[in-house]
């Protein structure tokens, strides 16, 4: 590391502590345990279990950080606001699907291979062939807060939950009659985003609808991207009591990749992807109980041009359909005071197809087509001891898949309150997640034996409210333990995937939100990872600091992101990026905002791909209308 980087690196580290510090002074006072980044958020009943019922590190991240961020993508505002999270980038904006793509999701250094699970609104979400995530599809526009458990949340979700689960909540209409908003961006290398959201909502009925637009011709040339996002979604409340709705998401987007910048010649890569998402719910809430019935299916179709061959354009194109249907029951029941009991089923139906198909004459060859069907069922339980002093919490689930056959997930532990504005947690949980079509079934290194990987979670959280709520810092000590882990070794001289992988990783996180006054706030945290073996796009230190600062009509805030020990497939690398952004709005009879923002203000020079250098300073500015 240069003597500049560490002083960048020093600076940073400073404003972190300039806003943790102060956590000794200050009257306890009752709070919200579940909001921990300085937002209000509520709690609507919630998709498998109430988020404030688990021992783990669970965070929310709210509408009011995700509107004033004006980014298009949820990734990269997690990233700065979750401690133990990284993503991995390649481009100013899109992440892709295929070779060179981006987006691979880690929580304290656990999430290659889709081992961190993503959700709309309690659907899991991960392409069925080759069980990744879809990055390209986590949009702003139609999501109004995210749900984030830092640690194995298998117990409730079954497979691909084994480092975290990241549970995205859509909006909808709160308030009687139509509102919405219309937002226009564009800046650097071309970049263009659009945006338009509006809900209606009339006695029982609420629908909602939202569409996006964004394109950029990259930071390289031959790295065009674009994407297209629609969403909506119907409802109607019965009574008090019961609710019913249905919503759907389509996605499209096309993203060209030109390799490595290594390369003697570029590859012109492309990756064409088609995603929908669909579901249905039956929803009821109670005093003493609460839970619904939910019906979804997931669908999608990629093509892919892998690019040259031996200097030779490829003569055929790769293509996938993969699925991910099911149905999930849930109920919470507080059968005496401070008891809650959840309880609920989960049905999977997963898989899909690939081959290849001739440019020429579209003669198709057939690669993959298999399925694994999953069926899950769990319990747990809280109580309350000592007026909410002490609450223990207990659970297990069995996972049975027609490829392997069971698998027990237990999970305990307690949350203790010494004070009202203070708490302890620990918790223990065991993730897992199964092997996907491709480790099973496809290419030379298939094995149809596979077992799922698996590791065990011990955790520790303190947290502490202060200055009259103002303040809240919080420490997390964890230790992760990963078993079976699916790798491609040599057997008898050919390469074949076997559960033989293990890896150790321990580590603690700091987080601080500090509101000054009306129109100051501090927020910041910082992640160290210690992990026993090499992993790629987890680094060993990051650090985030940001300060908000709104006085009237106008909005700044200016933060910095430190990044040390971030490994590549050939490099380390460490880097500070420092981000502003201003806004003014306009109150005329509905709000208008002209917003302008700088990312990477310094132009640090880094990658986190390797061979994909990201882009040096760059400027977005836009306006926004609210009606």
């Amino acid at each position: 590391m240069t003597c500049a980087m560490k002083t960048e690196f020093l600076t940073t580290l400073g404003l972190l502590a300039l806003t943790t510090f102060p956590a000794i002074a200050g009257p306890a006072v009752d709070v919200d345990t579940t909001n921990i980044l300085g937002e209000v958020v509520v709690l609507e009943t919630a998709a498998k279990a109430p988020v404030q019922l688990l021992p783990l590190d669970v965070r929310i991240v709210g509408s009011k950080t995700i509107d004033r961020s004006t980014e298009t993508n949820l990734l990269p505002i997690l990233r700065n606001r979750i401690p133990g999270m990284f993503v991995t980038e390649r481009g100013l904006v899109g992440y892709g699907v295929s070779g060179g793509a981006a987006g691979s999701v880690n929580i304290r250094g656990v999430g290659a291979g889709n081992k961190v699970l993503f959700l709309i609104d309690g659907q899991p979400q991960w392409a069925g062939v080759f069980g990744h995530s879809l990055p390209d599809t986590y949009v702003t526009n139609d999501v109004d807060r995210v749900e984030v458990v830092s640690g194995p949340s298998s117990l409730l979700y079954g497979s691909g939950a084994m480092g975290g689960s990241v549970n995205l909540i859509t909006r909808r209409a709160e308030r009687d009659g139509l509102a919405g908003s219309v937002r226009a961006a564009g800046g650097s290398y071309g970049t263009q985003k659009y945006g338009a959201r509006a809900g209606y909502k009339h006695g029982g009925w609420h629908g909602f609808a939202a569409a996006s637009y964004e394109s950029t011709d990259g930071n390289r040339r031959g790295m065009d991207y674009w994407l297209a996002n629609q969403y909506a979604s119907l409802g109607y409340s019965f009574s008090s009591h019961w609710e019913a709705g249905a919503n759907v998401m389509i996605t499209e987007t096309k993203a060209d990749n030109p390799g490595s910048v290594d390369l003697a010649q570029p590859l012109e890569m492309w990756a064409k992807m088609l995603r929908t998402t669909t579901s249905v719910y039956v929803k009821n809430n109670y005093d003493i109980t609460s839970g619904g019935v939910q019906a979804y299916y997931n669908w999608g179709k990629h093509k892919v041009d892998d690019g040259l061959k031996n200097g030779q354009p490829r003569d055929y194109l790769f293509n996938s359909k993969d699925y991910n249907m099911g149905v999930t029951a849930y109920q919470t029941i507080r059968p005496w005071e401070g008891n809650h009991l959840s309880t609920g089923l989960d049905f999977k139906h997963w898989g899909g197809e690939a081959w290849n198909s001739q440019k020429a004459d579209g003669k198709e060859s057939p690669i993959s087509n298999a399925h694994v069907n999953e069926i899950g069922v769990y319990a747990m339980m809280q109580q309350s001891l000592f007026s909410d002093i002490l609450s223990l919490n207990a659970g297990v689930r069995l996972e049975h898949s027609s490829q392997f056959g069971n698998e027990w997930v237990p999970q305990a532990g307690f949350v203790y309150r010494p004070w009202r504005a203070g708490r302890l947690k620990f918790s223990y949980g065991k993730g897992f997640r199964s092997p996907n079509i491709k480790e099973l079934y496809m290419y030379a290194a298939r094995n149809p034996e596979l077992q799922p990987e698996s590791m065990d979670n011990f955790e520790v959280e303190l947290r502490q409210w202060c200055l009259d709520s103002r303040l809240n810092v919080g420490l997390a000590l964890y230790y992760i333990n990963g078993d079976n882990m699916i790798q491609s070794v040599m057997v008898d001289g050919s390469a074949k995937n076997m559960n033989t992988g293990k890896f150790i990783n321990k580590g603690f996180e700091l987080d601080a939100a500090y509101s000054l006054s009306s129109d100051w706030s501090l927020t910041a945290n910082y992640a160290y990872l210690h992990t026993d073996t090499k992993i790629l796009a987890a680094p060993k230190h990051k650090i985030f600091a940001g300060v908000d600062y709104t006085p009237g009509a106008w909005e700044f805030s200016v933060d910095l992101l430190g990044v040390r020990g971030l490994e590549t497939e050939k490099s380390e690398e460490d880097y500070v990026l420092l981000n502003a952004r201003a806004a003014y709005t306009f109150e005329f009879t509905k709000p208008l905002t002209l917003f302008v923002k700088g990312e990477n203000l310094t132009a640090a020079k880094y990658q986190i791909n390797y061979g994909f250098p990201m882009p040096r300073a760059t400027v977005m500015a836009g306006i926004e209308w609210k009606f």
